[in-house]
């Protein structure tokens, strides 16, 4: 099925956008069973949880690119390389859950370069999904 994903920066546009990343994930979520995908650079699994859902739909969506580069989740989820791991922020309730979030990179061809934000959750240290962006260039 084809998707018109709107370029625009309008309320509506964004709107529409997010409905196309949560379609998306719930999609996503029916055809992997399991709920992850293997990352090549940490050899560990990293996990879809409603958060990642969420936190992708709500910053994605701003963007044209980013909406993109959600659709491309197996592939970023997959070949991410770690740049760095930073402390979660304080005041942030949804990043309550986890110790340390882990910032990957990944370089889409036509889109650029992505990040993909991982939780490493405090109760069992599995890694989560917690966002996907495309990094704008100038």
């Amino acid at each position: 099925m084809k998707t018109n994903i709107p370029s625009g920066n309008t309320k509506e546009d964004i709107k529409v956008r997010k409905g196309i990343i949560i379609r998306f994930y719930q999609n996503w979520k029916q055809n992997n069973p399991t709920l992850r995908k293997y990352n090549l650079d940490l050899k560990d699994y990293i996990n879809i949880r409603n958060i990642s859902m969420t936190e992708t739909a709500a910053h994605a969506s701003k963007r044209y690119l980013s909406t993109l580069a959600v659709l491309q989740l197996d592939t970023i989820l997959v070949n991410a390389q770690k740049i760095k791991t930073e402390v979660t922020k304080q005041k942030t309730n949804n990043q309550n859950a986890f110790e340390r979030m882990i910032i990957m990179g990944y370089s889409l061809p036509g889109i650029g370069k992505v990040n993909l934000v991982v939780g490493v959750k405090r109760s069992n240290r599995a890694k989560v999904q917690y966002c996907i962006t495309a990094i704008e260039t100038k």
